[in-house]
């Protein structure tokens, strides 16, 4: 049996360390932009399987969690661990201007879209004006 001490014992634990804080560290990155009848939320999702992914709505807030799997397999060492895997999270909050409960989700190439249309009351209108005498307000 071959026991390693010292320094590369040393630089595998901190490999390990540096991969953990990383991982703990990182946003998923997202662009939102709306049109006259809905908001878009795109996130970046790469590598990570449709159904690790988890979109709710409670209160006016939109959490989304997904899982990237180490590609890295059981009693492998690895020599260079720079893509973060583990459990992911971002939150944001929602208008009262958005109808959540209409909400679209597509994830396609690495990327969710989501799909939040406005709601009845937040999207412009026209009011319709009348003919008739114009009336005097009395104070």
């Amino acid at each position: 049996m071959l026991v390693r001490t010292g320094a590369p014992g040393d630089l595998d634990r901190l490999t390990r360390e540096l991969a953990r804080s990383a991982t703990a560290g990182t946003v998923i990155p997202a662009d939102v932009w709306r049109d006259d009848e809905a908001f878009f939320v795109q996130f970046d999702l790469p590598g990570m399987d449709r159904s690790s992914i988890e979109v709710t709505v409670e209160r006016g807030t939109l959490l989304l969690s997904a899982e990237r799997p180490s590609p890295v397999p059981a009693g492998a060492r690895p020599v260079l661990t720079e893509r973060p895997t583990g459990r992911f999270s971002r939150r944001l909050t929602l208008s009262d201007a958005l109808d959540a409960d209409a909400a679209q989700a597509v994830y396609d190439n690495g990327v969710l879209t989501l799909r939040i249309p406005l709601a009845a009351h937040a999207k412009p209108r026209k009011i319709a004006i009348t003919g008739g005498e114009p009336k005097q307000v009395t104070a």
